[in-house]
């Protein structure tokens, strides 16, 4: 894993499902974004980097980033994360590891638990969690299950 300093204070992380509904508010969003960044003053912003609301929310900060000043981490589960992906989804990722101001790799190989290590590392490395959480068994509920244990501030968008 890369040694690479956060200032958890300053950091927020997003957790969210790959398949997205129609009941996303996507302006509320960027306005959540925009109150954390204006009001809040964070300026670190650590991304899974898996399909879905962590790409989403990639896109949205890439384009915030534009006119404030805020880092983008792709926090990276293992190497080869995009090997299932999709031959347009694969150039869609590739564009965004190039654009992340870190890369911050988990675990080099895959392993049954570099998913929820990844989880983890986001929820330990900041004090805000934004989630789009819509069922209870899954990847999100673990990390939401695990950003509320530890007394970090979860918003659901």
């Amino acid at each position: 894993m890369s040694e690479i300093l956060i200032n958890k204070a300053r950091s927020c992380s997003v957790t969210g499902h790959r398949q997205l509904k129609d009941d996303l508010d996507i302006e509320r969003l960027k306005d959540i974004f925009y109150k954390l960044i204006d009001d809040g003053g964070y300026e670190n912003f650590l991304i899974g980097m898996a399909l879905g609301f962590d790409s989403l929310c990639f896109t949205i900060l890439q384009e915030i980033r534009e006119k404030r000043k805020i880092k983008l981490f792709a926090c990276i589960p293992c190497e080869s994360q995009d090997k299932m992906f999709n031959l347009e989804q694969k150039e869609k990722y590739k564009k965004m590891l190039e654009s992340a101001d870190e890369k911050i790799y988990v675990s080099r190989e895959y392993t049954p638990y570099c998913m929820q290590k990844r989880n983890r590392f986001l929820v330990d490395n900041s004090s805000v969690l934004i989630a789009y959480l819509r069922k209870e068994k899954s990847g999100t509920s673990y990390t939401v299950n695990y950003a509320i244990k530890n007394g970090i501030s979860v918003i659901n968008v």
